[in-house]
């Protein structure tokens, strides 16, 4: 389950509505939003072949990121508590 967004287009792209920016790699967000949705715990995204699933440093720590291509990535915040991710962002990650 998603809880949060910290990204409006992110949330917009999720809810199936067309978001510009992402359009190039729009199929593919989409897809890793919805297993992100429907993850129930890291080990759900990991297992998914080309995730590479990464736990970041630095001023993201705290956060994990999913790949998306070479340049943008799915960054949340993971709550093992609620089984569930937080502050769900797209971002460009270079």
């Amino acid at each position: 389950m998603i809880r949060s967004f910290k990204d409006k287009r992110a949330e917009r792209l999720a809810r199936d509505e067309f978001v510009k920016a992402f359009e190039p790699f729009a199929a593919k967000a989409k897809q890793q939003l919805a297993g992100v949705a429907s993850a129930t715990s890291l080990r759900d995204l990991a297992a998914i072949r080309g995730n590479r699933l990464e736990a970041l440093k630095g001023d993201r720590a705290g956060q994990h990121s999913i790949r998306i291509n070479d340049q943008w990535r799915t960054c949340f915040v993971w709550d093992n508590r609620a089984r569930c991710a937080e502050q769900v962002e797209i971002v460009d990650y270079h």
